[in-house]
């Protein structure tokens, strides 16, 4: 730990502002310290507070308050944690879609391209969804959209209908754009922050680096 301020390593995970406002919980997320090979940020570290984590959860669900929805679906890996979570508060099942090869069962699977431009390939099992079947589909980030795209095209091939997409960010990409334009969604991102999103970059980060 020589060099390094442990007081930004660690933070408290107890301590919350006084008047929490939509968002507050984003500077929460840490900047990516590992070079382009990464995401340019980790929004995992706000999980680790509870209140954060509850919060995001509420913000996400608001727009969703007068709507059925029968199933939630998280989209492999990250989208696992915010949907289980969201799942449990709507005390709803939860379906996991995932990359290609992890499920021993018979699947459907479809193509994409990821936020670094690999291709993939996407699967949901054949059992879970009925015609009809109205599912929120959960990720922790939109960037690029060929992952939800995809993952839409499952859930609509097998007859189910998405009844929205919930994320933590939607950026302003093409694929953002596409997703707000067809589908009822909802992320966590404030109008004053947005820019700071689709540019890369946010303020806080600035906390991390003193």
């Amino acid at each position: 730990m020589s060099g390094v301020n442990s007081s930004l390593v660690h933070f408290d995970l107890y301590k919350s502002p006084e008047k929490r406002t939509r968002g507050w919980y984003l500077s929460l997320m840490a900047p990516n310290e590992k070079g382009p090979n990464y995401a340019w940020l980790d929004p995992s570290r706000l999980y680790c507070h509870p209140q954060a984590l509850q919060d995001c959860i509420e913000d996400l669900l608001q727009p969703f308050t007068n709507d059925q929805i029968d199933l939630v679906a998280g989209i492999d890996a990250m989208g696992f944690i915010l949907g289980a979570a969201i799942a449990s508060r709507l005390g709803k099942g939860f379906l996991a879609i995932r990359k290609a090869g992890h499920l021993c069962v018979t699947t459907y699977s479809h193509p994409y391209v990821d936020y670094s431009g690999r291709e993939k390939n996407m699967e949901i099992r054949t059992d879970a969804i009925k015609p009809g079947v109205r599912i929120l589909l959960v990720d922790q980030w939109i960037e690029t959209g060929g992952t939800m795209r995809a993952a839409t095209k499952l859930v609509e091939d097998q007859g189910g209908v998405v009844a929205g997409v919930a994320t933590i960010c939607i950026e302003d990409s093409e694929g953002g754009k596409w997703v707000r334009e067809n589908y009822k969604s909802s992320d966590c991102v404030p109008d004053d922050l947005r820019s700071q999103f689709n540019g890369h970059f946010l303020e806080s980060f600035h906390d991390f680096h003193k």
